[in-house]
């Protein structure tokens, strides 16, 4: 069957996108290093040699080794474990976070978009007085009230990312809604609904990837941050931001403990920042060659 000149287009976008990324060292390499992450997470039971929770108080600060990869803690707790345990923490609460903003800010983006005027302007000065408030310290404010945990985590980033992707939506919505596909649709009888979710929203999809994978490592951070101050993921639940804060105070004699958690929230938003990036530069219509 042949396809019509829309769909054309579409495939034909996001065929040369994903060469376009394919040919990008930088980006591939950030995608080679979530791909390790995400398996880490997946099977973090057979990776790792050791509980995340196993304590030996003889074995306690010891220094790297074969048994030990990255040592291990004030516990005797094996790091290389608890870090592997850690990126399921860390990824799976960082993905739905921002997957839960990206959706709700993006149908908010829309609707103020798409419809203007006074819905418009109620749904976009709510949202400025959240974006009046840096998103970390806004997270930390909103965890101090709820309390530490998961669920109070995930909400804490959600709220704090929601505004900042409503905006971007609302902003891409504004100018595709005047191209001639969304008469087009408005004069077959499409209701207004139908023409966000079928028409502006998947139009509008390149930005809001990008934005979102940026979002992801913003997130990591932000979850890291809350743990090390006591607000986030609570012990013995391995987070990387807290297994920081534990180890601060012997970070003078071991220097382990804090060294490789601090990597790998290093390495994970390093991974996350080359694939925001280079879906930018694919993405983008004004780098095509």
């Amino acid at each position: 069957m042949r396809k019509g000149n829309g769909e054309k287009r579409k495939d034909g976008l996001w065929t040369d996108a994903a060469k376009r990324f394919r040919k990008n060292k930088l980006a591939m390499a950030g995608l080679v290093m979530l791909a390790i992450l995400i398996l880490c997470a997946l099977f973090a039971n057979y990776i790792a040699p050791f509980h995340y929770d196993e304590q030996n108080l003889p074995a306690a600060f010891e220094s790297p080794s074969l048994r030990h990869l990255m040592g291990t803690d004030n516990l005797g707790r094996d790091i290389f474990s608890r870090i592997i345990y850690g990126t399921r923490t860390s990824l799976s609460i960082a993905l739905v976070a921002v997957l839960v903003a990206t959706l709700a800010g993006g149908l908010m983006g829309a609707v103020a978009a798409f419809y203007g005027g006074v819905l418009d302007n109620v749904i976009m000065r709510f949202l400025d007085v959240f974006l009046a408030i840096p998103s970390t310290l806004l997270a930390i404010a909103i965890a101090a009230v709820l309390g530490p945990g998961v669920t109070n985590t995930v909400l804490a980033i959600t709220i704090g990312q929601l505004p900042g992707l409503a905006r971007i939506v609302r902003a891409t919505v504004l100018s595709i809604k005047g191209e001639e596909y969304i008469r087009a649709a408005r004069s077959i009888g499409a209701g207004n609904m139908r023409i966000i979710g079928l028409h502006i929203l998947p139009n509008a999809m390149a930005p809001i990837i990008v934005q979102a994978t940026l979002y992801v490592a913003s997130a990591i951070l932000s979850i890291s941050s809350l743990s090390f101050i006591g607000l986030g993921i609570q012990p013995p639940t391995p987070e990387w931001g807290s297994m920081l804060s534990a180890g601060r105070a012997y970070i003078r004699d071991y220097w382990f403990i804090v060294a490789f958690p601090g990597l790998a929230i290093m390495a994970t938003i390093f991974a996350f920042n080359l694939i925001g990036d280079g879906l930018r530069d694919a993405l983008d219509p004004r780098l095509k060659n």
